[in-house]
């Protein structure tokens, strides 16, 4: 058997034959997504919610500015630590953290899906080509009575068909991904600042086992010193062997508890990591002995303004307006859907333009209206307003948390704050009870229980100020988070920006330009893929 190509003489000759269609079609196309035609939009008007809140905050900070005003954090609020390793931790993870690219990949598919539900507004065209050997071909269009016909074939066909959206339907899935894209641009937002708190918070609980593990290491030189004292007592028969007992169990406990807090700061430190997109072998800070606290002060915003200021607030807000979109497109169901098509093409045996076998085309409109499906659209209906007041309720309920969030950053700022203040104060008499006790001990005027226990009383009391300082640096990085972390409503995309390309472009489609901040490592997403150093030197 022998086939033929058809060939690009005759493909485009009847192109050119049927220019005038195609113009058409373009035309269609490029204007197919214009509201031109009349349609009805059976969404109800959709208004986020306004609630009744507070003027002023319960909870008091002593991070917060005491007049009121309209500043907004920094985007880079963890610099208020004015602490240059983790500034660096900070943008290394901004730069390389594998999920917080996987949340900028999920903005980008929600671009193309929108793209995806928009295209069904627009005609859907089709070409199509077959070459054959027939030995007998019946062609009663063309020479009346049958006539047989042998030798290759060719056939050529085209598939139009376009839906005019009378009622919006398509319309209100496209705006339901518009709103999803944007819903994730703002989940994006969210991973973001979550990286950044997490990082933080990890980062101030290790420089909290930094100053512990010093504090550690002075009481064990401390203790062995005490060891070596009753033992030469003990040598000198002015102690006991339950004295030297005593010291070796203070000295043996406290380097257990060293050995502990040293196995939480590698933990620690292996969670800071992954982070920041390396391998924990290959990856180490460098241990400091104080831990530092920043003094700061923050804009102090109204609770007003807070809802324009959380990317999970404005999130499910989103999420609303699609399930407003929803009751739409149940609503169109209701109404007649009408689809125009158009179908033709030629056939030629021979492949020869001038003994045109035959041509064939079909045009027409198709109009459904189910008539009974025993309530699957009334459910389907009633399911959407249902889902919709479930929406709200969850938008209000995410509302609650973050004023909850803010208030527990405040208050725990605050008296965390005082009680820090306090601990210093029982730390400096604490050891004004040690070397006190340590004098009489070796005078012979106490015990050596009394000297052990004045000692564990002011290891006890300098690592319970380490700890309630580490409270109050975790407790600070919450209320940046809760207070958004610099984030605005506003720099989320606008329904424009979402479209990731235009109608005709077929070039440079590796990933779409950016949109609200947001953009993907597409030609050379290989770059983090060395876990042995950090993406920013």
């Amino acid at each position: 058997m022998i086939v033929e190509i058809m060939p690009i003489r005759y493909l485009w000759s009847q192109f050119r034959r049927h220019a005038p269609l195609y113009a058409v079609l373009l035309a269609l196309t490029v204007s197919g997504c214009g509201d031109w035609l009349p349609h009805v939009d059976l969404s109800p008007l959709y208004e986020p919610p306004q609630y009744v809140v507070p003027a002023s905050w319960h909870g008091e900070s002593p991070f917060v500015e005491a007049k009121p005003s309209d500043g907004e954090l920094r985007p880079d609020w963890w610099k208020l630590f004015n602490d240059p390793v983790l500034n660096k931790l900070e943008e290394q993870a901004m730069a390389a953290n594998p999920d917080l690219q996987a949340a900028a990949e999920r903005f980008v598919q929600a671009r193309d899906v929108m793209m995806q539900v928009r295209s069904q507004r627009i005609p859907q065209v089709g070409l199509g080509a077959k070459g054959a050997d027939s030995r007998n071909h019946v062609d009663p269009l063309r020479i009346p009575g049958d006539v047989a016909l042998t030798g290759p074939v060719g056939v050529g066909a085209g598939l139009a068909s376009w839906e005019p959206d009378f009622w919006s339907a398509i319309r209100n899935a496209t705006r339901v991904e518009t709103y999803r894209a944007e819903e994730r641009a703002a989940n994006y937002g969210l991973a973001r600042l979550s990286l950044q708190a997490e990082i933080a918070s990890d980062y101030f609980t290790l420089r909290g086992y930094d100053a512990q593990s010093a504090i550690y290491k002075q009481s064990i030189d401390l203790y062995r010193n005490s060891l070596k004292l009753v033992k030469a007592q003990f040598a000198g028969a002015i102690a006991s062997a339950l004295d030297v007992a005593r010291v070796e169990s203070l000295l043996f406990s406290t380097e257990t508890k060293y050995a502990q807090i040293q196995g939480q700061r590698q933990v620690t430190e292996q969670a800071i990591a992954i982070l920041v997109n390396m391998t924990p072998a290959s990856f180490t800070i460098e241990p400091v002995d104080d831990l530092r606290m920043a003094k700061f002060t923050i804009p102090r915003s109204i609770p007003s303004t807070l809802l324009e200021r959380r990317p999970d607030v404005a999130a499910m807000e989103r999420k609303m307006a699609q399930a407003n979109r929803a009751i739409g497109i149940a609503r169109a169901a209701f109404f007649p859907n009408v689809r125009f098509a158009a179908d033709g093409g030629i056939l030629d045996a021979g492949f020869d333009i001038a003994k045109l076998t035959a041509a064939f085309w079909s045009y027409g409109a198709s109009v459904s209206l189910p008539v009974f499906q025993g309530g699957y659209r009334r459910a389907q209906l009633q399911r959407s307003w249902s889902a919709y007041r479930e929406t709200e309720d969850l938008y209000r309920s995410t509302v609650l948390n973050a004023f909850r969030e803010v208030e527990n950053g405040l208050s725990l700022t605050n008296w965390l704050t005082a009680a820090a203040d306090r601990q210093a104060a029982a730390v400096g008499a604490f050891f004004k009870t040690q070397d006190l006790t340590s004098e009489l001990y070796k005078g012979g005027l106490a015990s050596s229980l009394e000297l052990i226990y004045a000692q564990v009383q002011t290891l006890m009391a300098r690592t319970d100020l380490v700890q309630i300082k580490v409270d109050l640096l975790r407790a600070s990085v919450a209320l940046l988070r809760a207070l958004g972390g610099g984030f605005n409503r506003k720099q989320l995309p606008a329904d424009e920006q979402i479209q990731p390309f235009d109608n005709l472009q077929y070039v440079n489609l590796d990933k779409p330009p950016p949109a609200g901040g947001i953009d993907v490592n597409a030609p050379n997403n290989w770059v983090n893929n060395d876990l042995t150093k950090p993406a920013v030197p």
